[in-house]
C-alpha cells in the first residue's frame, strides 16, 4: 500500500486508522510531550517535536500526508499593496508563519501526491471566511485538486462530532480524477450503551459544589433564551452524546451521565477513547486530565478510516481506468500498424 506522514500527530489516530487499512507510517511529529508519550506507548516510535523547525528534506520520502492541523489565521494582504512594496503576491506567501505552511513547503518540497486533512467544521467561517479562501487556494495554487466534505462522527460511533475533511491530489499526477466521500454506514460500530461502564470510580462523580454550579449556571442561561450548560445523558435512554472536547478535563459539562441516587459523573478517560473509536487496546498511559485533553483534541478513528479507505479505492479505480485507456491505444496502434 502506502507511505504516509503523520503531522500534528496527537496520539495517532491517522496513525491507527490507516495502518489498520496496511499502509506504513515513515514519519510522525507531534510536539506535545504528553501526547508524545501516549502516542509512542501505542506504536513503538516518538514522534518528532515541533514540525516548524524541522527541515523538510530530513523527512522520507512519503505518497500520503495526514495532518488535523491546527486553526490558525491568516493576514491577507491585498495585490495592489504588495506590489507597491516590490513583493512577489501569492498565496503561498499569506501562510507563512502559520502551521499550515509547514503543510505546504513538505508536500512541495517531496511532490506529495495525496494530502488528507481534517479541521473543526467552522474553518470555512474562520475569520470572515479568510482562513478558509487562503487554505483552499495555496492548496490549489501548489498543484492540487481540493475535494471537502463536513463529516459527522455520529454514524461511526455515538458521539455528534462535525468535522472538515480536505482530500487533494496532485494534478500532474492525477489529472482528472474524480472524488468521492463515503456514505454514512448503515449502522453504528456501536452504541453509546456499550461505551458507557456500569461501574466506575466515585471520583468521576461530581462534588455537590461542582454539580450545584453546572445547574444554576444552566438554568440562567434557559432564562436568557440560550441553549448552553451542561448535557446529562443516560445510555438507556440516549442514542448519541455531544461532541467532546480538550476543556472536557475542567468540568466535563459537555457530557455528564446519569446515576441513580447520586449527582451525575464525568465520563472515565476509556469512554472518551471508545467515543473516539479507538480500540480497547488503546494504552492511555497518562493522567486522566492529559487523556481528556487528548482524546477531545482527536480524530474519530473509524471514520478517518472510512475516508481513507475512500482515496485507496479511488487511486485503484483510476489507475484502472488509466491502465484500460492505455490498453485501448496499443490496441488502437496495432490495427493502424495492420492496416
Amino acid at each position: 500500500m502506502l507511505r504516509f506522514i503523520d503531522l500534528f500527530a496527537g496520539i495517532g489516530g491517522f496513525h491507527l486508522a490507516l495502518s489498520e487499512l496496511g499502509n506504513t507510517c515513515v514519519f510522525s511529529s507531534e510536539w506535545d510531550k504528553y501526547a508524545q508519550t501516549t502516542y509512542e506507548a501505542n506504536f513503538g516510535v516518538t514522534p518528532h517535536g515541533d514540525i516548524s523547525k524541522i527541515n523538510a528534506k530530513d523527512i522520507p520520502e512519503h505518497d500520503m500526508l495526514c495532518a488535523g492541523f491546527p486553526c490558525q489565521p491568516f493576514s491577507i494582504a491585498g495585490v495592489s499593496k504588495k506590489n507597491a512594496l516590490g513583493r512577489k503576491h501569492g498565496f503561498e506567501d499569506e501562510t507563512q508563519g502559520t502551521l499550515f505552511f509547514d503543510i505546504i513547503r513538505i508536500a512541495k518540497t517531496h511532490k506529495t501526491q495525496i494530502l488528507l486533512l481534517e479541521n473543526v467544521k467552522n474553518l470555512k467561517s474562520h475569520d470572515k471566511g479568510k482562513t478558509w479562501y487562503v487554505i483552499k487556494n495555496t492548496l490549489k495554487e501548489a498543484g492540487y485538486s481540493v475535494f471537502q466534505a463536513v463529516l459527522d462522527g455520529q454514524h461511526y460511533v455515538p458521539q455528534h462530532r462535525e468535522r472538515i475533511f480536505l482530500v487533494c491530489f496532485r494534478r500532474d499526477v492525477y489529472p482528472n480524477i474524480d472524488f468521492t466521500f463515503p456514505s454514512p454506514p448503515p449502522k453504528r460500530i456501536y452504541e453509546l450503551k456499550d461505551v458507557i461502564d456500569t461501574e466506575v470510580d466515585d471520583k468521576y462523580t461530581l462534588s455537590d459544589k461542582l454539580w450545584h454550579y453546572l445547574y444554576q449556571r444552566k438554568i440562567q442561561q434557559q432564562r436568557k433564551g440560550n441553549g448552553f450548560g451542561y448535557g446529562l445523558f443516560n445510555p438507556k435512554r440516549d442514542t448519541v452524546t455531544r461532541t467532546i472536547s480538550a476543556r472536557y478535563y475542567k468540568d466535563g459539562s459537555e457530557v455528564l451521565i446519569e446515576q441513580e441516587g447520586k449527582n451525575p459523573r464525568r465520563l472515565t478517560p476509556r469512554e472518551c477513547a471508545r467515543l473516539q473509536g479507538f480500540p480497547e487496546s488503546f494504552n492511555i498511559p497518562v493522567s486522566d486530565t492529559r487523556a481528556y485533553k487528548q482524546f477531545g483534541n482527536s480524530v474519530v478513528v473509524p471514520l478517518v478510516k472510512d475516508v481513507a479507505h475512500s482515496v485507496f479505492e479511488t487511486l485503484k479505480a483510476y489507475k484502472e481506468g488509466k491502465a484500460r485507456q492505455k490498453g485501448r491505444k496499443s490496441e488502437q496502434i496495432a490495427l493502424d500498424l495492420s492496416i
